[in-house]
């Protein structure tokens, strides 16, 4: 499954929560958090469950244009 996946996405929705968005390597959207997170780090723990079973997938901020290796 790992070969499939190409990335997440975190970002702020209108409300100004952060959000993830998961992506396969072809562009689709398979997967996004169910809630939005008050704080950057909550997302992105919430990110870090998912990806325990996915490891070496790559999670993009666009809240600060950055790369994190999960």
């Amino acid at each position: 499954m790992a070969g499939e996946l190409k990335q997440f996405v975190l970002y702020k929705d209108t409300a100004g929560e952060f959000r993830w968005t998961l992506y396969a390597a072809n562009a689709r959207k398979i997967a996004d958090g169910s809630e939005g997170y008050k704080n950057h780090a909550d997302c992105l723990a919430g990110i870090r469950l998912v990806v325990n079973a996915i490891p070496g997938i790559q999670v993009y901020d666009k809240t600060k244009d950055q790369w994190y290796n999960a």
